[in-house]
């Protein structure tokens, strides 16, 4: 048999409620960053591509949005994100955190049992529980008819190898959908976008992250070794625009510095960051808003 006719390939979907750690997950599958993480729910708000590759099998696994009742436009969109990434897929992974179990994780466990794909129910946040516990939770999960339930922490990294052969094993044969240097498809643009409002998610407070949306207003490639970014984070509040800012300008510093560290890692250039802030009342619920931010519905 030729390795063209033993290749394996497929795509395969993450699912979960919000905070279970879809993103990190993906990170460490792909062994890159191509989605953002905070401890903030509802961090992902579209559906994010990442490739694992390797000689003879190639995963596109796609990063979803956390399943809730949508509130706004932007939360409809989000669903829509998820309800999309679902279609046309060869392997279904449904993330619990094993911490945090509750009701919805089984009625989403439940309600995806029930898709008619090969289908893993991976327990993550493993390196936080005692091995008893651990082993409390897989049974109560054994009832459900899912074609495997793989115990793994995508921060430390374990178990994630089993995770990486089960879903293998089950692919099927095909091509090769992408080179192999390519990890994501989202443009670059758009990444540099979402490290802008990771580092706002992780440093300001509770009530501020969820109205939070940028907008690359100009990137600028000078030459190969300088890039000029200007991009506007926008609030939907007088008040919040305060915080972001911060006394002096410090917290908006402090945003700009930690994401021009990740932008120039991504770009592999020096980065010239210039963060605006702006007020826009209820964008969330504003289709032309959300258009002018990327969150546009395909369907």
């Amino acid at each position: 048999m030729s390795e063209k006719a033993s290749f394996r390939s497929g795509f395969a979907t993450i699912v979960g409620r919000p905070n279970v750690g879809k993103s990190t997950l993906l990170n460490t599958l792909v062994g890159e960053k191509v989605a953002i993480t905070s401890a903030r729910p509802q961090t992902t708000r579209s559906r994010v591509m990442g490739v694992m590759g390797s000689e003879n099998s190639q995963i596109v696994f796609v990063d979803t949005p956390g399943i809730h009742k949508p509130r706004t436009k932007l939360g409809e969109y989000m669903v829509q994100s998820i309800q999309e990434a679902m279609e046309g897929i060869d392997a279904l992974l449904v993330l619990v955190d094993v911490t945090a179990i509750g009701p919805h994780d089984r009625s989403i466990a439940e309600e995806m049992s029930r898709k008619k794909v090969y289908k893993l129910l991976v327990l993550n946040k493993i390196d936080l529980v005692e091995p008893k516990a651990l082993l409390g939770v897989i049974d109560s999960f054994k009832d459900l008819p899912y074609d495997g339930i793989i115990p793994v922490s995508a921060k430390t990294g374990d178990g994630v190898e089993q995770l990486k052969k089960e879903l293998t094993a089950h692919l099927p044969k095909g091509p090769k959908y992408f080179p192999d240097d390519m990890l994501t498809d989202q443009p670059e643009r758009d990444i540099c976008a979402e490290l802008i409002r990771e580092k706002a998610l992780r440093n300001l407070r509770d009530e501020v992250p969820h109205g939070i949306g940028v907008e690359m207003m100009a990137m600028k490639k000078l030459n190969d070794h300088f890039t000029e970014i200007d991009a506007t984070i926008y609030c939907e509040r007088d008040s919040h625009k305060g915080i972001i800012i911060g006394k002096k300008g410090t917290m908006l510093q402090k945003i700009g510095a930690e994401a021009r560290a990740d932008i120039e890692k991504l770009l592999d250039t020096h980065v010239n960051l210039q963060l605006w802030v702006k007020v826009r009342p209820g964008w969330r619920d504003s289709m032309e808003d959300l258009k002018t931010l990327g969150y546009t519905q395909s369907k």
